[in-house]
């Protein structure tokens, strides 16, 4: 009898030992792989790169696999309504509801017609830059040129991020100056390169950039036709404060504060100044189960639990900025109603 139950207990623990532990995977309502489109097309820009970072280590907290597709805002868009189960996401930032505030064709309300999701990082590296051979060594005086009936060319990218920088540069011009806010001018162009270009040959006195992709030009000597200078970064002075102290390439913590609010003044009203941090989200088919959406706000929780995904998104000059889908929503609905009041109110 002895010898039977020794042997069960040593079938039971062998059992055991050899049965499959739990895993994350296997409370996921998602079925197979998930795509995941986002709101570039470009391979080399943040979106697809902090795209890259957070969907790598989901990845792997849920044990499927997840594609990156750089479609572009109008392609992703239709991927995602045609799919509701989940297997396709999106990942996008502010331009999903700048877009259709400035009214540009083919962006939708992705409060109405999408669920949104999760955030999960900032890029403080939005910003504005100048030829170091330009006049302009500050924004200060970019503002007070355009003020006293001077023309100021802007290159931007209409429809987000990139134009609602050039809206509160114009904005104030308008509160210091009503009258002349028309004397900025935006140059819209595309990508990055073709902002850069536009510098190049002369064609734009400001351009929108970033730190990630201008850094590199700043460092070149005044004579070079490439140098550039930064002006102002629209983040925050409190989230690039969360940047490594090296900040990116040579440009330290410390200089990139400089560029931004409270070192530089853009006013948004008689009694607060403009700040703008770019923000990254994941956005769902409004048809999605919530038992998906909560099961990726777990997930996510747990990633950023685990600390790992902070340190390779501080890597590549991104700010860790998670939120369960819930709050983000809350969150990005108040951010929309406090930029479209400005835009609202040059559009009168």
């Amino acid at each position: 009898m002895k010898r039977l139950l020794i042997s069960a207990q040593a079938a039971l623990l062998a059992a055991t030992l050899t049965a499959p532990l739990y895993s994350f995977a296997d409370d996921n309502p998602i079925r197979g792989n998930i795509r995941v489109v986002i709101g570039s097309k470009s391979t080399g820009g943040d979106t697809y790169q902090a795209s890259s970072i957070i969907t790598q280590a989901l990845a792997k907290k849920i044990d499927t696999n997840i594609k990156v597709d750089a479609v572009g805002f109008s392609a992703a868009y239709k991927a995602l309504k045609r799919v509701p189960n989940g297997s396709t996401i999106m990942i996008f930032h502010d331009q999903a509801y700048l877009g259709e505030l400035y009214g540009k064709k083919g962006y939708e309300n992705p409060f109405d017609n999408f669920i949104v999701g999760q955030t999960f990082a900032t890029n403080p590296g939005n910003g504005y830059l100048v030829p170091k051979s330009s006049p302009y060594k500050n924004m200060a005086e970019v503002l007070e040129a355009a003020g006293n009936g001077k023309e100021v060319r802007v290159a931007i990218q209409p429809g987000g991020v990139s134009e609602i920088g050039f809206t509160a540069m114009k904005n104030a011009v308008r509160l210091a100056h009503p009258g002349q806010e028309d004397n900025v001018v935006a140059l819209n162009t595309g990508s990055q390169s073709d902002k850069n270009q536009a510098l190049f040959d002369g064609l734009a006195d400001v351009i929108n950039g970033s730190v990630q992709a201008n850094e590199q030009y700043t460092r070149l000597p005044a004579d070079d036709q490439k140098a550039m200078s930064f002006l102002w970064l629209t983040a925050k002075g409190s989230t690039l404060e969360q940047a490594h102290e090296e900040g990116l390439g040579e440009t330290s913590r410390e200089q990139l504060l400089s560029f931004a609010n409270p070192a530089v003044e853009v006013p948004m009203s008689a009694d607060q100044n403009f700040t703008f941090d770019k923000e990254f989200f994941f956005i769902y088919n409004k048809k999605t189960d919530p038992k998906v959406i909560a099961f990726i706000d777990k997930a996510l929780t747990e990633v950023f639990a685990d600390g790992e995904v902070q340190e390779e998104l501080k890597k590549s000059f991104f700010i860790p900025n998670f939120r369960t889908a819930a709050d983000s929503q809350a969150y990005l609905k108040g951010k929309r109603d406090q930029y479209s009041s400005i835009i609202k109110a040059l559009q009168k």
